[in-house]
């Protein structure tokens, strides 16, 4: 390992938790830059069709899914290994905590596991994330779910 390794792992440990605030502040402008131009998100074990290709797709996306809930994503421990001067490719323990306003009571999803990720360094010097795969060690619903996490779990 160089020290120009140890410089874009604390980079893409940086674009990480951007990923993750800008996630939880709903600011889907600064959200999106995270991701390359032609990046790949698939967290079908989430929902089977939960696979989408392109920033804006990516985007509208998740923004329909979670715009309405007030959610908190963690990360944690991560191996990162930089593969060449403009690539790298990581996994990320997580948690995430989604809550939903409902009726009476909530409609709440907490979940574990690993985001699986390729990145790609720009022309302009900023690491994206080419490629996400969401896995789950556990995940818990509670309560009545909202039609838009109903419709996506079909």
């Amino acid at each position: 390992m160089q020290a120009s390794d140890l410089v874009d792992i604390e980079a893409i440990k940086q674009l990480k938790a951007h990923y993750f605030r800008y996630m939880d502040e709903k600011r889907w402008s600064d959200w999106g830059q995270v991701f390359t131009s032609d990046a790949q998100l698939d967290t079908t074990e989430d929902a089977p069709n939960a696979r989408v290709s392109g920033r804006e797709k990516i985007v509208a996306f998740v923004r329909g899914a979670i715009e309405s809930a007030v959610t908190v994503h963690h990360g944690h421990m991560p191996e990162i290994e930089i593969t060449s001067a403009t690539t790298a490719r990581g996994v990320w323990a997580m948690e995430d905590h989604l809550e939903y306003p409902g009726e009476s009571e909530p409609f709440t999803i907490h979940g574990r596991g690993h985001y699986h990720e390729e990145y790609r360094k720009g022309e302009d010097g900023r690491w994206r994330i080419a490629r996400l795969r969401l896995t789950r060690l556990w995940l818990r619903h509670e309560g009545t779910a909202p039609a838009v996490v109903a419709d996506a779990r079909k």
